[in-house]
């Protein structure tokens, strides 16, 4: 798997990152919108995820409880905006945790046949929340949620 992250230019409030996985698109999608695939590679290595919901259409909800391997729990709560099934989902963050960056995100899914191309953008309020969210190895957590993914997705081809 490739995997490229780019936080993008210093004037610009978002964070892009490319990867390469080796499963159709349809089955990356399901891998994405449903919640007893989601708990199983969502965050970094290490996290697991106690809790997840989601109703995968314009205006429906997803909750979803992250615990950090310190213990620390991340309860979100995010909102999808957009729903095209197999190829792009967009969702904002409806509640979160103070003093928490915040993003409006856009996953796109490219058909390469027995490959599928991932691009998923994080748009922050602002540079300040962007450089916060770096900070807080956002960028690492992203790219280690998509190594566990490209496992998981081996396990249900």
């Amino acid at each position: 798997m490739t995997i490229e992250i780019d936080s993008c230019s210093r004037d610009e409030p978002v964070i892009r990152m490319t990867h390469l996985l080796q499963a159709p698109r349809a089955l990356v999608w399901t891998a994405f919108t449903r919640p007893e695939h989601v708990v199983r590679w969502y965050g970094g290595k290490g996290f697991t995820n106690p809790h997840c919901e989601m109703d995968v259409r314009p205006g429906g909800h997803w909750r979803h409880v992250m615990r950090t391997p310190d213990g620390a729990e991340h309860h979100l709560h995010f909102v999808f905006e957009e729903v095209v099934e197999p190829e792009r989902l967009s969702w904002r963050a409806e509640a979160g945790v103070v003093g928490e960056p915040s993003a409006f995100n856009i996953l796109t899914l490219g058909d390469f046949g027995k490959q599928t191309r991932v691009t998923f953008v994080s748009w922050f309020p602002s540079i300040a929340d962007r450089e916060l969210a770096l900070s807080w190895c956002f960028d690492r957590v992203l790219r280690e949620g998509a190594e566990r993914m490209d496992q998981l997705l081996a396990t249900l081809l």
